[in-house]
């Protein structure tokens, strides 16, 4: 019996997000939210690559190096994973319900496109063993990122919606994987470009992340049965069965 779930077609409590009729979902809406996201994420596609092409024509000056080397397959690794990320929202599947409010899309949009802010503050000058850091957690994260993005595939989402429910691969560990990894990458970015303002928009970055998982779960409880089970075994964040402790 497959682990993904089907929403039923059950009438929506009050409070609860606002379940989608096929008689009222809107294709050209769909796909205009679509391509423009998808724009988003190919523009920053074309920034990594131009950004890779210029560090490998500075390298025929200046030599090359670790840190320099570990920044190229970083910015390679981010290339990889935006270019599914585009990929992914037009082959999606169609939500079966959405957050209601304004609330929900606010934290999704600050816990999703802070994170591309930090990459665009001023770099200051690091010694080689911080850059060689960031890089490491960038393609760690990114790499991750790659995989579980693929796990997850159609029922992705970057505003709180329900497509299918997925318990199976990491996300048997915990409940946001596709989070966890991500986040890794974005402290790589955040050491790149280290200073006060940086601290502030990462803090808030976190802060609306948090929020994002909240409104999710919200609306995957609301539609599909199968996941309060799910989550009452299955810690949110960090994989507490690997330490011995009990799901929190």
């Amino acid at each position: 019996m497959s682990r993904d779930s089907i929403a039923p077609l059950i009438p929506s409590a009050a409070g609860f997000p606002r379940r989608i009729s096929a008689a009222h979902y809107s294709s050209f809406y769909d796909w205009t939210a679509r391509l423009m996201l998808a724009s988003v994420y190919a523009l920053a596609f074309f920034f990594n690559v131009s950004a890779i092409t210029n560090i490998i024509a500075e390298m025929k000056d200046h030599g090359s190096s670790i840190p320099t080397t570990l920044h190229i397959v970083a910015g390679g690794a981010s290339a990889l994973f935006v270019a599914l990320v585009a990929a992914t929202i037009l082959t999606r599947l169609p939500p079966l319900r959405k957050s209601e409010g304004m609330g929900p899309r606010i934290a999704a949009v600050g816990g999703t496109y802070l994170a591309f802010a930090l990459a665009f503050l001023p770099r200051p000058d690091l010694p080689p063993v911080i850059l060689a850091i960031s890089s490491l957690l960038l393609i760690a994260g990114m790499l991750m990122s790659f995989a579980v993005l693929r796990w997850l595939g159609r029922a992705f989402s970057i505003m709180p919606e329900s497509r299918r429910l997925v318990m199976h691969g990491p996300y048997a560990l915990i409940r946001h994987p596709l989070y966890l990894c991500e986040e890794i990458a974005v402290i790589g970015v955040f050491l790149q470009v280290i200073s006060l303002l940086a601290v502030v928009i990462l803090i808030v970055q976190i802060v609306f992340q948090y929020r994002r998982m909240l409104n999710e779960e919200r609306v995957l409880s609301a539609t599909f049965p199968d996941y309060q089970d799910y989550a009452r075994r299955t810690p949110r964040l960090i994989p507490a069965r690997l330490f011995g402790r009990p799901v929190a």
